[in-house]
């Protein structure tokens, strides 16, 4: 890249311009969102760019926010974008956007900027990111760039596809912020052009939210759908599930926000008196750890609040228009003898009540002694970069975890 790296050009306040875009659930919006309050925590200056359907609570207090006209995935495979009323998004709209976001670029005046999944996801936003990147090269001195990436990316079928992501890493990167626990699942994993970027890779522990306060209801068994946009039918088969075992089982199905209203109505119309149905619980994590068991798709978010927690789990891996990342994580866990895992294909009100019932009647596991402190870990590692700590010694000294 061109031009000289700012090093903390405000002093004790290194500011950060943080880039994040989800398009269908809210898993790529929390874990940026969890990451930035850390942050702000340890004293930076956070702008955060959101470019997807706007969250109540999030990305949260203490960072400022500019919010892009939002788009969402076109359909379940994430071939297009469209608006919040459907349309898909035209020349102008994203001319639009790429504007609005170089304006916000240039008011923040950044040391360090983070873009989150790209360039090993979300290239339908290339239309704004590649100026933004362009822009920065540019620059005589310019900021710190880092991608900021899940442990387990999904696996690409087109060919080029890895080798672009790589060329871009290459040109336009400083590093790449991988949020997992190499012990866990290494980037070399699922991406499999890892060896071209070694040099830049640093692991960060998984990012997950700090140990909750205890549980304020017990709930035997807590079903949760994340977002909620593709949970209708987790949410049908725990509802039949829950007519089928004992009567005595307390559950909570955790709906999501983003569930269809009709999908929200006919869950609640279905649930047994035994079950509550709610669209959101901020106190999910802390619910976990009273929980007999946890029934829910495999995401990364859910998946690091579960470890937290200790809690047992049945996944159910999104799996919808080619996806492979959750069932990757699901099946490793199951491996370690903490989970059991049904497959979305074969999702009925039976195979999930089976594997509720052998979860349930299993002898508890301890959850594997996983590094789960990776937001505070991130604002550490920044600190060091913007300090001048070379990269490469950072990645060596992260993937001898």
């Amino acid at each position: 890249m061109a031009g000289r790296l700012m090093r903390s050009a405000s002093g004790g306040f290194p500011r950060v311009f943080f880039y994040v875009q989800h398009l269908l659930g809210i898993g790529h919006l929390a874990r940026a969102s969890r990451i930035a309050q850390a942050l702000c925590a340890d004293g930076f200056d956070v702008t955060m760019v959101t470019g997807g359907t706007p969250v109540s609570g999030f990305p949260g207090p203490g960072i400022r926010h500019v919010a892009l006209p939002a788009v969402v995935a076109g359909d379940a495979g994430f071939s297009g974008l469209a608006d919040l009323d459907g349309r898909p998004v035209d020349d102008a709209f994203k001319a639009r956007r790429r504007d609005m976001l170089l304006a916000a670029f240039r008011e923040a005046r950044p040391d360090i900027v983070i873009i989150e999944a790209f360039p090993f996801g979300r290239r339908q936003v290339r239309f704004e990111l590649v100026p933004l990147l362009d822009a920065i090269a540019g620059m005589a001195e310019r900021p710190l760039v880092l991608s900021s990436l899940r442990d387990i990316l999904q696996e690409r079928s087109k060919p080029g596809r890895d080798e672009e992501s790589v060329a871009l890493v290459r040109q336009r990167f400083d590093a790449v912020l991988v949020h997992g626990d190499p012990t866990f699942a290494a980037i070399g994993d699922s991406f499999p052009l890892a060896g071209e970027i070694a040099d830049k890779v640093i692991y960060t522990g998984l990012v997950a939210a700090p140990p909750p306060q205890p549980a304020s209801e017990r709930f035997d068994i807590l079903v949760s759908a994340g977002g909620g946009a593709v949970g209708a039918a987790l949410n049908a088969a725990a509802i039949a599930a829950a007519r089928t075992l004992p009567q005595a089982l307390r559950w909570c199905v955790i709906a999501g926000p983003n569930l269809p209203q009709a999908d929200f109505e006919a869950t609640v119309a279905a649930a047994p008196e035994n079950v509550r149905v709610e669209r959101f619980r901020p106190d999910f994590p802390s619910l976990l750890t009273a929980a007999r068991l946890s029934v829910s798709q495999s995401g990364y978010n859910t998946v690091c609040d579960i470890l937290r927690a200790g809690c047992r789990a049945v996944f159910v891996p999104f799996t919808a228009g080619g996806e492979t990342e959750q069932t990757a994580r699901a099946m490793r866990l199951q491996a370690m003898g903490i989970a059991t895992v049904v497959e979305e294909r074969a999702l009925t009100p039976e195979r999930l009540t089976q594997a509720i019932e052998a979860t349930l009647d299993s002898p508890a596991r301890p959850a594997p002694p996983l590094d789960l402190d990776g937001a505070a870990k991130t604002a550490a590692l920044l600190r060091r970069l913007t300090a001048g700590a070379e990269v490469g010694r950072l990645a060596r000294e992260s993937a001898l975890r």
